[in-house]
């Protein structure tokens, strides 16, 4: 089975640099799927309280023979509960639907700048991370205009900052700002949500020079830049895939090549962290 490194983050804790994504995983059906991940040798479960499957990720954690205490859990802070008093009523009602005990990783989803609760939601995960309620806390898709506010009124530096990245958008100077603040940065939709990204012809050149699959070379890539991954398979086969990312090492040009992929409009649904809101 397949050995994940993992990182130690700002905190101290250890996080697996690759994980498992359960969006719209749910049910019986999801339950499967995730628990064929964790047989299969994925330690990391990333969740959201917004794609209602906390309680699918929870029964998936229990049918494994795994330890709950070995295996990473995160899920999210949704943008309409990010008023302190809604947030820790949410964070508890999250591990209900789960039946777990604590989070490992909890997140606010996104920054919702244009409702300005995101402060006071970062300070509702610092106090449920004193309570107990989780044990590392960190954001998602949030710009250093955003990151730079909440350290600026709470002195607390996020430990995870959750980012849409693959080759079409990679992120650069996001990437160098968190890494200059100890922020690791984890990358979603780390395959495009499988887009035309998987037919581009320098990235099948790579992999059969390697003998992998083209998603085998970006996932590669993005562990090669230091992020964290997180993709969804629901097949056996794909999972497996997934992990067998570690023998190989792409050059340094390879991995330039991959970066120069990068589009202006390279998000996949335009959603922009400055502007964007979701609830």
């Amino acid at each position: 089975m397949t050995k994940i490194p993992t990182k130690t983050l700002n905190d101290g804790n250890q996080i697996p640099v690759l994980g498992f994504g359960t969006y719209k995983l749910n049910g019986s059906q999801g339950v499967n799927a995730i628990d064929s991940a964790l047989s299969n040798g994925y330690l990391l479960l990333d969740s959201a309280f917004n794609y209602e499957n906390e309680g699918t990720v929870g029964e998936a954690i229990r049918r494994s023979s795994i330890k709950r205490e070995d295996i990473f859990v995160t899920s999210k802070l949704p943008g309409r509960h990010q008023t302190y008093d809604q947030a820790i009523p949410t964070i508890q009602e999250s591990l209900y639907r789960a039946g777990l005990d604590y989070y490992d990783l909890y997140l606010i989803h996104w920054p919702n700048p244009k409702e300005e609760h995101y402060v006071e939601a970062w300070q509702a995960l610092i106090a449920a991370q004193k309570f107990g309620l989780v044990r590392s806390i960190g954001v998602c898709n949030f710009l250093p205009e955003h990151l730079e506010r909440l350290v600026a009124e709470t002195g607390i530096t996020p430990a995870v900052n959750q980012i849409e990245l693959h080759p079409y958008w990679s992120q650069a100077s996001q990437r160098a700002y968190d890494q200059a603040h100890g922020i690791f940065t984890q990358a979603w939709s780390p395959l495009g949500r499988a887009s035309s990204v998987l037919q581009e012809p320098v990235i099948n050149a790579i992999a059969n020079k390697y003998h992998k699959s083209a998603a085998q070379v970006i996932l590669r890539w993005e562990f090669q830049l230091g992020v964290g991954i997180i993709p969804k398979a629901n097949s056996t086969s794909h999972q497996l895939a997934n992990l067998d990312i570690f023998d190989f090492e792409l050059t340094p040009e390879e991995l330039a090549t991959i970066t120069k992929l990068d589009k202006p409009n390279g998000q996949l649904k335009n959603q922009d962290p400055a502007v964007y809101q979701e609830f």
